[in-house]
């Protein structure tokens, strides 16, 4: 399995938005998404770089696990 690397926020959102999130709402930089069986609001920073604790906690909050991410990152 390869390591989780940071990426940019354009990419983030796209593999949330595959992952079937929908987006909310903007609140400074910060991006809201939203789905039905979310535990929470999935948050996505404007950063050029997301760094993996946030992308980690995004994941887990929608239960998306590795092979999800990686699969929905090489479809972009």
């Amino acid at each position: 399995m390869p390591k989780l690397l940071p990426t940019d926020w354009r990419t983030q959102v796209k593999i949330f938005e595959k992952f079937g999130r929908r987006y909310i709402r903007q609140k400074g930089s910060h991006l809201i998404y939203h789905h039905p069986n979310a535990i929470r609001a999935v948050v996505i920073p404007r950063y050029d770089e997301v760094p993996v604790t946030i992308i980690t906690n995004n994941m887990r909050t929608v239960n998306m696990n590795r092979e999800e991410y990686f699969r929905l990152l090489s479809d972009i």
